[in-house]
């Protein structure tokens, strides 16, 4: 065949590589709707267990300031939505989570391999008091896990427990730099430590609502992250530390879309200061927190790995 090389194409003569009733049909083809779980099928779960560690009871943070910011959930009186082994509090204004809590069991645990990624509605609140889908779209924001989609996968309903992580009450926007290697392997350093309470460990986690959180599409995208973490040491010992991943310092827009972020150390104390959140006297069994008391002085401890941890 020869090829016309003097030949110079126009918009006119260009040609669908598809027939045209395939192309008209892909764009008649309807959206597909959001996914939802109807309220029925979650109403049994067990939800996060106060008494979960063996001789301790760590409680629920009560939201403090930001009570009148706590979405209402009907046919509760904590306005609390159940999962399995775990459960969210939403925040009513920024429409994610302003506090999510696990029970983790690490000699129960079941490796359940990761498949495609869907993400649900929770039927039991409005979808528009949930951030879904639109917002993802065509950018490189993460639906991040509040609760790690491992750490309630544990017992007979490890399955299930999998499943109830990809509901969008428990993914908080994030931006593309976080660096999540670290702060994803705190848990599991802290089991390997817990061996005394049969490696059962509770961890609370959340968003920072900062002055300085992007706006886009009209959500405000978190810039830092915090999680406390209760367990029985292996002396016994009731033990509660906290961290915190964030982008330090007054940054430029640019900036805080790419730039890098730490994983630090904090104090239980310094967590309920930021977030307005009440842990009910955990601080006490921190050292950070009983070490700021008695100096005064703030202690912060960036993390290049979990093995830095202090507990």
């Amino acid at each position: 065949m020869q090829v016309n090389l003097a030949h110079r194409p126009r918009l006119s003569s260009l040609q669908p590589i598809a027939p045209a009733e395939a192309a008209e049909a892909a764009a008649e083809a309807p959206r597909k709707g959001p996914q939802r779980t109807d309220a029925r099928t979650l109403a049994e779960r067990n939800g996060y267990n106060e008494g979960f560690l063996p001789g301790w009871k760590v409680k629920w943070p009560s939201a403090g300031d930001n009570q009148g910011d706590v979405l209402p959930v009907p046919g509760t009186r904590d306005n609390l939505l159940t999962y399995t082994n775990f459960s969210v509090m939403m925040s009513a204004s920024r429409r994610i989570a302003m506090c999510v809590g696990v029970n983790i069991s690490g000699k129960d645990s079941v490796q359940i391999p990761r498949d495609k990624d869907a993400w649900y509605f929770d039927g039991r609140i409005p979808d528009e008091a949930q951030i879904g889908e639109d917002l993802y779209a065509g950018n490189l924001l993460d639906r991040g896990h509040l609760v790690r989609r491992e750490d309630p996968n544990w017992g007979a309903d490890a399955q299930t427990a999998n499943e109830d992580t990809f509901h969008f009450t428990n993914c908080s926007p994030q931006m593309g730099a976080f660096n999540q290697k670290t702060w994803l392997s705190l848990e599991n350093y802290v089991l390997k430590n817990a061996r005394n309470s049969e490696e059962r460990i509770t961890v609370f986690s959340g968003p920072v609502f900062g002055t300085r959180d992007l706006e886009y599409r009209d959500v405000l995208i978190p810039l830092a992250f915090w999680k406390v973490i209760a367990f029985i040491d292996d002396e016994g010992n009731p033990s509660a530390t906290a961290y915190l991943i964030s982008q330090k310092g007054e940054l430029s827009a640019l900036e805080v879309a790419f730039g890098a972020f730490k994983t630090y150390q904090r104090s239980v104390a310094y967590v309920e200061e930021i977030t307005g959140l009440d842990f009910h006297g955990l601080a006490d069994y921190d050292g950070f927190s009983n070490e700021e008391r008695a100096t005064g002085t703030r202690i912060e401890a960036e993390l290049a790995s979990a093995g830095a941890m202090r507990v």
